[in-house]
């Protein structure tokens, strides 16, 4: 049987909460290497709406359990062979998941773990998720950014 219901209610941070190990996966368009997510337009042309991203990232990793996790997925390049993990956002484009809000991303080449990292940190775990050509220029894009090399 299925049970519908309005979004006010299905995404409610109290009732997301409300379930056992509470795993959300959201997709995006890309992100830049502090862990700004867009997910809903390219530049400034809208691709679609963020449906309930906010709602799910804000609420998975805080269920009343403690073993709900917020996971960003998606390939490491375009499907014109450009990298989705930049150094800076596409001007235009809105961050839908702030950098606060970004705990795990996954690409086909691991998972980069966000959650309490400095920027330096993010940088460095993004990177090692990208697409393996896109990496040299990802680190100097990182280091001409924060004027240090990216680290663990």
């Amino acid at each position: 049987m299925a049970d519908f219901a309005p979004c006010d209610f299905t995404n409610h941070i109290d009732i997301v909460r409300q379930n056992s190990k509470m795993t959300s996966i959201n997709s995006a368009i890309e992100i830049d290497l502090t862990g700004q997510i867009v997910s809903d337009s390219i530049g400034t042309k809208f691709f679609s709406g963020f449906g309930g991203q906010v709602d799910f990232m804000a609420a998975s990793p805080h269920g009343f359990d403690g073993k709900g996790k917020a996971i960003i997925a998606l390939p490491s390049r375009t499907n014109k062979n450009q990298s989705k993990i930049v150094p800076f956002l596409t001007q235009g484009s809105g961050v839908v998941t702030t950098r606060a809000h970004a705990r795990y991303v996954v690409t086909e080449h691991g998972i980069a773990h966000l959650w309490g990292k400095s920027v330096r940190q993010r940088a460095y775990e993004l990177i090692k998720i990208s697409h393996p050509d896109d990496r040299e220029t990802l680190e100097k894009a990182a280091f001409e950014r924060f004027k240090v090399m990216p680290s663990p």
